[in-house]
């Protein structure tokens, strides 16, 4: 469920992101509107309030005016915080926060000129225009000059960027809660159809998800409870079909064991005689009793296979010397001589005797038929496993047939319609290895290796709960 954790938390990053931008964008416009609008108004305020006092108040002024006629205009312009300097034209004033620049364009002009200026952290605006004569509007030959402080447009001004920087963290917190509900909304069908996946993975075909709403995802529930309930219905087909199946080979092979008793009984009795009668007769004697023989093999393997299939297989434990074990296999069919062994002895093992027998059987008997001589029979055991090697100095098996070599009636030569075996003995082999909660494997070589755990517990034999078909 990682990947889930790891889309919720880009989701929330997502929303977090989205919401966050969307806030400082508000908040950054919001602010420089509100700056913009508030230092434009204070001074469009401020400068039109000193030109309408300076034309109002210039008018009472004598011309040519002497000094204390421009203190006093001065003083009747000053209004609050307002600094104002009256001056003939040309005239610097004292206050070093009115520019040369501005000094300048005021010469140049008319109009009221103005400009900000900062001094010690704090802005003023600076404005100064000439005092023109009604008649003609030529100038009067005075200057007037403002310097109002903005301390307090500045501090509304700070104020205002407070808020723009604080705005966003609400909008921020929301996002995230925003991200978190969306997450819970959407990905929770997402994990409820995840979890119901690996369930049907598992086999549980009767999972269905709960349909709500009608969006996307309630379709999407929807159409995973249509596909479980079908593929329901196909594997409950298959598996009736599978089970039929096995009951068919089952019985097919329990009715031919009782004429293949009696077959067997004739053609032991053909073949004591095969000797006395004439060369035809003889060969015919043989040969049927040869395929009695090999058919008797063959319902036998399809029994005991059936037997797995329906998992009725049980294990008969014993402690068993696995060495001395495997040498009476070799003994009792007579292949002690073909076969070069390295057993060493007490190696004890709880396992089925008769099982193990069939293991070896078939291993050493598929390497005696179709690999080259030296066959070798090794037995090793390690900390917690038993291994029982057989091996050939064949040519070994082709790379399309390796996976295959476990497969039941596989032949690796499809012109080849008949072998000597029944084409199960390596199936049987392995199914019983696995049986044992051991494994038996094979290398390109043709090196079988059967491992068996060597604490198997006898009280409590291993389930079988892998459907046949299926095994690894």
């Amino acid at each position: 469920m990682s990947w889930l954790r790891g889309l919720r938390i880009r989701l929330v990053i997502t929303f977090v992101l989205v919401g966050g931008l969307s806030a400082v964008g508000a908040a950054g416009l919001t602010y420089y509107e509100v700056r913009a609008n508030l230092l434009g108004g204070v001074q469009d305020r401020l400068l039109k309030d000193f030109r309408n006092r300076m034309l109002l108040l210039s008018r009472d002024v004598a011309l040519p005016a002497d000094d204390e006629e421009l203190a006093l205009l001065a003083e009747d312009l000053e209004v609050g915080d307002r600094e104002v300097y009256v001056v003939r034209d040309g005239a610097i004033p004292s206050d070093a926060r009115i520019t040369a620049e501005l000094r300048a364009r005021v010469q140049r002009r008319p109009e009221l000129a103005w400009q900000r200026v900062t001094r010690d952290g704090v802005p003023y605006l600076v404005g100064g225009s000439r005092v023109m004569l009604l008649a003609g509007g030529t100038p009067s030959g005075i200057t007037v000059y403002l310097v109002e402080s903005l301390a307090q447009a500045a501090s509304d001004e700070a104020t205002v960027l407070r808020a723009a920087q604080a705005a966003p963290l609400p909008a921020l917190l929301l996002a995230v809660l925003a991200g978190l509900l969306a997450a819970r909304g959407v990905l929770r069908p997402v994990a409820d159809l995840d979890h119901a996946a690996r369930r049907l993975g598992e086999g549980r075909l009767e999972t269905r998800l709960p349909v709500r709403g009608g969006d996307e995802l309630a379709r999407l529930a929807g159409r995973f409870n249509e596909t479980a309930a079908a593929l329901e219905r196909s594997v409950g087909e298959l598996r009736e079909m599978e089970a039929r199946s096995r009951r068919f080979v089952a019985d097919v092979s329990h009715e031919l064991r009782t004429p293949l008793a009696a077959a067997t009984a004739v053609t032991d009795v053909l073949e004591a005689g095969a000797d006395r009668l004439d060369a035809d007769a003889g060969t015919a004697a043989r040969l049927v009793t040869s395929e009695i023989a090999r058919l008797t093999k063959l319902v036998d393997d399809l029994m005991e296979i059936s037997r797995f299939d329906a998992g009725a297989a049980q294990l008969n434990l014993d402690v068993v010397d696995v060495g001395a074990a495997v040498a009476a296999c070799l003994r009792s069919r007579g292949w002690m001589a073909d076969v070069t062994t390295d057993l060493p002895p007490d190696i004890r093992v709880p396992l089925d005797p008769r099982r193990l027998d069939v293991i070896v059987a078939n291993l050493v008997g598929n390497a005696l038929r179709h690999g080259a001589p030296p066959v070798t029979v090794r037995v090793r055991a390690t900390g917690q496993a038993v291994t029982v090697e057989v091996a050939d100095h064949g040519p070994g098996l082709p790379a399309d047939v390796l996976p295959h070599v476990f497969e039941r009636f596989y032949k690796a030569d499809a012109a080849r319609a008949r072998s000597e075996g029944s084409g199960l003995g390596l199936a049987i082999a392995r199914e019983n290895a696995l049986l044992h909660g051991g494994d038996l494997t094979v290398t390109p070589e043709a090196v079988f290796t059967l491992t068996l755990p060597r604490n198997h517990p006898a009280e409590e034999p291993p389930l079988r709960t892998t459907p046949p078909g299926n095994r690894p």
